[in-house]
C-alpha cells in the first residue's frame, strides 16, 4: 500500500506536539536542547512532532537549520513518532525548495501554512498548495490560521484540494467550528485542532487528534483527553479539559505560546534555556509568575519515562546523521 492511503492518524500521528525549536542565550540552536526535547515529547506520548512550524519560530529559521531540524528529529525519534516538517512561506518557489529538503532529510510528513503577507486570492492558494504538494511524495497537513497569515482557506477552497491525493489532513486554527464539521462531512480530510483552548470541541466534532503547543509539557494529558474523547466519555473529556485550562490560558494567552512553552520547559528543566529569537521577545515577570502559578496546578513530566515504539506506526527509513543527536 502507498504511505499516503493510510489512515490519517497513521501518516500524521494524532497526539501530535508543535515542538519549540530550543537554543542558546546567543540565538544558535541548542542541539543538546532538541535531543532533551525529544526524548520528553517521547516519553510523555507524542506520536506525532511538528518541526519548524509556528511554535518553532519557522520565520527566523534558516533552510539549513529547518533541513538539520528534521534530520536530528527523524533520528532521534526513529519509528516512535511522525515527523511533520513546517515548510510553508510566502513564496512557492521557496516552499518547494524547504519541502524537498525536508524530504531528503527524513521528514514523514509536510505542514504547509496558507501563503502569508502576500495574501493571494483562492485560486492562487490552490496552486500554491498543489503545486507543493506535487513536488514530493510525502502527505500533506495544511494549516488554516488567518490571524497568522491574513487570509483564511475557505471551504471551498479546502473542498477542492482535498481532491489531490497527498492532501490529507487540515490543522484548524481558524475556530470556526461550523466550517470544519461541514468540511470533515463533505471531504475525506482529516482535521486536527490547532487551537489548544478549543481541543475538546474539536475532537468532540471529529477532529481525529491535536497539533498541540501545550503538548511541550502535557501531551499524557493530551493523550488522556483523545482517549476519553474516544470512549464516548465527555465527563472524563471535560475534566481533563478542565484541569487544563490555567496552564493553556497561562501559555495561550499572555505574550505568546512558542515564548511562554519555552518558559515553561526552561523552568521544569527540559530544555536548558528559554531564549528565543527577534522580534519575538523572552518572558517578562509578571507572565512568567502566572506561568508558575499555572504549573503549580498540574503535573508535568519533567523526566522522559520509557516508552516502547508505537506498534502502529509504520517503519520509515531515516537518514544518518553525523554528530551528537543520532540516537543512543
Amino acid at each position: 500500500m502507498n504511505d499516503t492511503m493510510l489512515p490519517a492518524d497513521l501518516l500524521f500521528g494524532s497526539n501530535v506536539a508543535a515542538m519549540v525549536t530550543p537554543m542558546q542565550p546567543g540565538g544558535t540552536v541548542s542541539e543538546p536542547g532538541v535531543a532533551k526535547l525529544v526524548d520528553h515529547l517521547l516519553s510523555t506520548g507524542c506520536d506525532g512532532i511538528v518541526v519548524g512550524g509556528t511554535t518553532g519560530e519557522s520565520p527566523t529559521l534558516t533552510d539549513v537549520e529547518t533541513a538539520r531540524l528534521v534530520r536530528v528529529v527523524a533520528a532521534r525519534s526513529g519509528s516512535r513518532a511522525r515527523v511533520i516538517a513546517g515548510v510553508g512561506t510566502y513564496d512557492t518557489a521557496a516552499t518547494i525548495r524547504r519541502a524537498r529538503e525536508a524530504e531528503a532529510a527524513g521528514a514523514d510528513a509536510l505542514l504547509l501554512v496558507c501563503p502569508y503577507y502576500s495574501r493571494p486570492t483562492q485560486a492562487g492558494v490552490v496552486a500554491h498548495c498543489v503545486a507543493v504538494a506535487d513536488a514530493t511524495e510525502l502527505p500533506v497537513m495544511l494549516y488554516d490560521v488567518p490571524a497568522r497569515t491574513g487570509i483564511a482557506m475557505e471551504a471551498s477552497t479546502l473542498t477542492e484540494l482535498a481532491a489531490h491525493p497527498r492532501i490529507r489532513a487540515v490543522k484548524d486554527a481558524k475556530g470556526d467550528l461550523f466550517e470544519a464539521m461541514s468540511v470533515m462531512a463533505s471531504t475525506p480530510l482529516a482535521y486536527y485542532c490547532g487551537i489548544d483552548e478549543l481541543s475538546l470541541p474539536y475532537l468532540a466534532s471529529g477532529a481525529i487528534g491535536v497539533v498541540s503547543v501545550v503538548g511541550n509539557l502535557v501531551a499524557d494529558r493530551n493523550a488522556e483527553l483523545l482517549r476519553a474523547v474516544r470512549c464516548g466519555d465527555l465527563e472524563l473529556a471535560r475534566t481533563i479539559q478542565g484541569e487544563l485550562i490555567p496552564l493553556v490560558d497561562a501559555i495561550m494567552r499572555t505574550s505568546q505560546g512558542a515564548i511562554m512553552a519555552k518558559a515553561a520547559l526552561a523552568e521544569l528543566g527540559i530544555i536548558p534555556h528559554a531564549t528565543v529569537r527577534l522580534p519575538l521577545a523572552e518572558s517578562p515577570p509578571p507572565h512568567l509568575r502566572r506561568l508558575t502559578d499555572a504549573l503549580a496546578t498540574i503535573a508535568v513530566a519533567a523526566h522522559p519515562r520509557s516508552r516502547p515504539p508505537a506498534s502502529t506506526t509504520p517503519s520509515v527509513h531515516r537518514p544518518a546523521v553525523d554528530g551528537p543527536l543520532a540516537p543512543t
